[in-house]
């Protein structure tokens, strides 16, 4: 199944406080300023209570180009743990703002730091913290 993205987002309680500590630690830049909106705009759930479909911090995800249909495999996580050359992605980085939150089979649209424009699709969540039991990711 295939959605658009819309606004509407789940994050974890837990998420929810270490990104807002996190930002509250950044200079305010453009990706920080929409990833602030991300937490105001969004649902909170306890993180036994969070679908098993949602993106949270350390979700592996695949996600598509609908464009070429190239598939890639990202682990959203925390500035301190990203390696783009191994799929590890920052939620501060514009990706990991698009992803956060989001559940399978959405189409979300970001801003590459170059400029770009570029749609991806979510087609499979591939292990989810919260799903397999560890609610202190």
């Amino acid at each position: 199944m295939q959605r658009t993205a819309t606004t509407h987002r789940v994050l974890t309680e837990l998420d929810h406080v270490r990104i807002d500590r996190l930002l509250s630690r950044v200079h305010a830049r453009n990706g920080e300023a929409l990833l602030l909106s991300v937490l105001d705009d969004a649902d909170i759930v306890e993180q036994r209570q969070v679908p098993g479909d949602i993106v949270t911090m350390y979700s592996r995800i695949t996600v598509e180009d609908p464009n070429d249909g190239s598939r890639r495999k990202y682990t959203l996580c925390y500035p301190e743990d990203a390696d783009p050359n191994d799929g590890f992605v920052s939620v501060l980085s514009p990706i990991g703002t698009a992803l956060l939150g989001r559940r399978c089979g959405d189409e979300v649209e970001l801003t590459t730091p170059s400029g770009q424009v570029q749609r991806l699709r979510i087609v499979e969540l591939l292990f989810q913290p919260e799903a397999s039991g560890d609610y202190t990711r």
